[in-house]
């Protein structure tokens, strides 16, 4: 069984709006960025931002998706193209009832 990176959240610390704006800036060049937030806080020491990113990298349905086979057989089961090419077997019909 492989893991698979579905989602990821991150938190960043910036002491400007500006460096913020650059950080979502950055987060905005990767195509699975669905969410960017700046919140601006105050505490005794004075004013920072806090910039949280959510990344969304698939899901799970779109990855089974893509793992599966070509010609969309199971594991262990054999395709139409593996039945034919397998040599002395008769079909059903082909056999005489007697």
């Amino acid at each position: 069984m492989s893991k698979k990176l579905l989602n990821q959240k991150e938190q960043h610390y910036a002491d400007t709006r500006e460096e913020a704006e650059e950080i979502v800036t950055a987060a905005k060049e990767k195509d699975a960025l669905v969410m960017n937030k700046i919140s601006e806080k105050y505490n005794k020491y004075g004013q920072y931002f806090l910039v949280d990113l959510t990344f969304q990298f698939g899901t799970p349905k779109e990855i089974m998706e893509d793992a599966r086979p070509q010609d969309d057989v199971v594991e262990g089961q054999m395709s139409l193209t593996d039945v034919e090419d397998t040599p002395g077997e008769v079909a059903a019909e082909d056999k005489a009832p007697f």
